[in-house]
């Protein structure tokens, strides 16, 4: 498979790169000891156009692909965890619309969150229903030309600072998994309330909370794809959104390599750097050597997307082994820096705390073994 970039690409590559160090990466610890949403990187990065990267030029988007998203991600995620997802969050919100909105709604939303003039968010898990959404309690009724929407919705990402909601409620409880349809819902809407703020142990700066929903009417127009495709809606968005996951790890990943190979060389012990000691060096060779693998494996699951082909198999694949892999390294940064990889001094210990929640979000790596091995005996069984 071909990974080599155009010169837009790598044009586009230069230009993030010099974003993350100079503008995001100065403000990452701030960031993560405020845990305040960081307004004025997301407003500069919108005029750069990097909220939209990869959606079209008539809906606000900036007409790259997949790959530029990914290389984008990369270098945002090693710079900040929490800003990458901020930013990858808006691309799955705007994934739904595009593939799954009316014109009148790509219109009416994309433009304006690609200038990050508003944000959405992707109101899917509820308390007893994460990794099985068809558990989901919350319920839209049909009532004359609007439906009436009750429940409470867990873990929303932007959900705090979001102005409208992609939710996911049952329509037919009979029907369970074809009975989920996914609605609009914009801030202000009588009985649509944010909830408890949810206090992470990393990616701070990124807030979710709790979204509740009491008698929230909305017109039929706010319905997003067809009534009971809702499911469909969050699987397919869900695979896209794993690429960026992939992406961020492999960024957490690159950073905690540069900043363990920086520390190494600079660690004299019994008289030398301690970059010389074969145990170390043993765990910066599997920290590269799983950081470029991770990082073909999401170009890979990118490439797929960007040819249109079904990429659920290549996306979970990507997103477990780079989230397991930067957990993993991670870890081993701290190791490599000793007693200061504990303190807050060096960054590592932040990249630590921000990787975990990879291997959770957008589907659990034990959701992702299933999704794999299933993908796989689909395939070899035909």
């Amino acid at each position: 498979m071909d990974f080599s970039l155009t010169e837009e690409q790598k044009m586009l590559h230069q230009m993030v790169k010099n974003f993350a160090e100079e503008v995001v990466k100065p403000k990452a610890k701030e960031i993560d000891r405020t845990d305040e949403f960081p307004r004025d990187i997301f407003n500069k990065a919108a005029e750069l156009g990097l909220l939209a990267i990869n959606f079209p030029e008539e809906y606000g988007g900036a007409g790259f692909d997949t790959v530029s998203a990914v290389l984008a991600s990369i270098e945002i995620g090693s710079a900040s965890a929490a800003v990458a997802n901020i930013f990858s969050s808006i691309r799955h919100h705007l994934f739904c619309l595009n593939h799954y909105g009316t014109e009148e709604q790509k219109k009416k939303y994309m433009p304006r969150m690609a200038k990050g003039e508003i944000i959405g968010s992707f109101a899917l898990s509820e308390s007893g229903a994460g990794s099985d959404p068809s558990s989901m309690k919350t319920f839209a009724r049909l009532d004359g030309d609007e439906y009436v929407i009750n429940g409470t919705k867990m873990w929303i990402t932007l959900g705090p600072v979001a102005d409208f909601t992609i939710v996911f409620a049952a329509t037919d409880e009979n029907m369970k998994n074809r009975g989920i349809s996914a609605f609009i819902v914009e801030k202000g809407t009588p009985g649509f309330s944010v909830g408890k703020r949810e206090e992470k142990i990393g990616q701070k700066g990124n807030p979710v909370s709790e979204l509740i929903f009491e008698n929230v009417r909305v017109p039929k127009t706010n319905i997003l794809g067809k009534q009971g495709e809702g499911l469909k809606i969050a699987l397919h968005s869900l695979d896209s959104g794993r690429i960026e996951v992939a992406a961020l790890a492999v960024g957490l990943m690159q950073a905690a390599l540069k900043d363990s190979v920086t520390y190494a060389e600079t660690r004299v012990q019994f008289g030398q750097k301690i970059s010389k000691f074969q145990l170390i060096q043993a765990l910066i060779a599997e920290m590269a050597a799983d950081y470029e693998a991770a990082k073909l494996l999401t170009l890979q699951a990118a490439v797929k997307k960007d040819k249109g082909e079904v990429f659920t198999r290549e996306a979970s694949i990507a997103k477990w082994f780079a989230t397991e892999a930067a957990m993993k390294h991670t870890t081993n940064a701290i190791q490599i820096h000793g007693g200061y990889g504990y303190c807050k001094d060096y960054d590592v210990e932040r990249y630590f705390r921000d990787a975990k929640l990879t291997q959770i979000f957008e589907g659990t790596n034990q959701i992702q073994q299933i999704v794999i091995a299933r993908e796989v005996i689909k395939q070899l069984v035909k």
